[in-house]
């Protein structure tokens, strides 16, 4: 049995989401070959930073590249559209031939099969946080052979949503989770005021940022009796331009004026490694935000939330918005100041229950590491494979 772990990507925040199976599966002493698999230098050091002496014993590193040609495009292409990441599925395909099993985060990966005619791969998606989106949900995902998913409630949309098997479906918990040192609060080093993190989402059709980030940045610049972290989703900075496919839109995220890289309240962070490690979510007071999935890493420990609907959604009773109902939902930054008074005591007298009911839906987590579970599920389907022995293409090894 050969299993690929692929991560392909301009960014690093889904590694944590199955990275962590390869490794449980490698503990388990699994039989078979585990290879993972990156497309760039930045995926493959926090590769090499996670799975640490895993990687050189029980783990075969694999680094896939593009042809010149593709490559060529992926230049001309890549400040507008994700390039590099679709070619390298056509480019790779002798190394995909060499796999049993592929486990990956995302879904541009069933192009291995739509595409390319690799029909007999089985592929596990292990999906990439907890949220609500409605793209988290659509079709597609009933392209996999098995999904890993989170908890109750994305078990059941994926059914009633997706249309897709209940048994292709495996709550296992949350791997990421497992990547946590510890699961306590880690508040801010030396940080006096209450701490808010700013975590809008990159879509343009969803995002808070758009039509009221600065405003956000410009409130809290004058607002010193709290401190401010901007840790928008790590693509919102990542290219030029932000290119959403589930509404098909288009939006420039533009530049961060200097007075606010600059203030004394504000901390700003486009995309370091602490945007995806959850430091943010475990050290904030309060989250302050609009679609992103991470809201629900934030309820590990529940805290007053607020939402910005920055573009009129009517969300009450819409399952794309579920996280809406954590905190109050405003339409612009003016409310912001009676929305921090208030923040508190609301969260107390009746957010924090409905946090709790909401983390409970999306996470089953029974006290054993996720990652474990998602392994031994993994190794189940291996088992039914049972693929005959063939020859191995001979890939280059990082």
């Amino acid at each position: 049995m050969r299993i690929g772990f692929l991560f392909n990507h301009d960014q690093i925040h889904q590694v944590a989401h199955s990275l962590p199976i390869a490794i449980a599966l490698a503990k388990s002493g699994f039989p078979g070959e585990i290879l993972v698999a990156t497309t760039n230098d930045r995926l493959a050091a926090e590769v090499r930073r996670l799975a640490g002496e895993c990687l050189s014993s029980r783990i075969q590193h694999v680094q896939l590249a593009l042809s010149s040609r593709s490559g060529t495009i992926a230049r001309l292409l890549g400040n507008i559209l994700p390039a590099a990441k679709l070619l390298a599925y056509r480019d790779n395909l002798d190394f995909f031939r060499t796999l049993d099993m592929l486990v990956v985060a995302e879904k541009t990966s069933l192009l291995l099969k739509s595409r390319y005619g690799l029909t007999n791969l089985f592929m596990v998606h292990t999906r990439h946080g907890a949220g609500d989106r409605a793209i988290g949900f659509d079709e597609a995902s009933a392209g996999f052979d098995h999904i890993l998913c989170s908890g109750d409630k994305v078990r059941r949309r994926l059914i009633s949503e997706a249309q897709v098997d209940p048994e292709k479906i495996s709550i296992v918990g949350y791997p990421k989770f497992d990547m946590l040192r510890h699961g306590a609060r880690t508040r801010r080093a030396g940080a006096e005021r209450p701490v808010i993190l700013y975590n809008p989402h990159c879509s343009p059709h969803l995002s808070s940022w758009y039509r009221h980030g600065r405003e956000v940045l410009e409130h809290f610049r004058h607002a010193d009796s709290h401190e401010l972290i901007f840790a928008p989703h790590v693509m919102l900075f990542e290219r030029p331009f932000v290119v959403a496919i589930d509404k098909l839109s288009v939006q420039r995220p533009g530049t961060i004026d200097d007075r606010y890289l600059h203030g004394g309240n504000i901390q700003i962070d486009l995309g370091s490694r602490s945007s995806t490690d959850m430091s943010y979510t475990m050290a904030a007071d309060m989250y302050l935000g609009d679609a992103s999935s991470q809201v629900y890493e934030f309820l590990m420990h529940p805290r007053p939330c607020i939402f910005l609907n920055s573009h009129g959604i009517a969300w009450r009773g819409n399952p794309n918005f579920a996280h809406w109902q954590a905190g109050e939902v405003i339409s612009s930054p003016t409310e912001l100041d009676n929305a921090l008074d208030r923040a508190g005591e609301m969260h107390q007298s009746y957010y924090r229950a409905v946090q709790e009911k909401l983390f409970a839906d999306s996470f089953d987590l029974d006290g054993r590491p996720s990652s474990e579970r998602a392994a031994e599920v993994i190794t189940a389907l291996g088992d039914r494979l049972r693929p005959a022995r063939r020859p191995l293409a001979v890939v280059r090894a990082a």
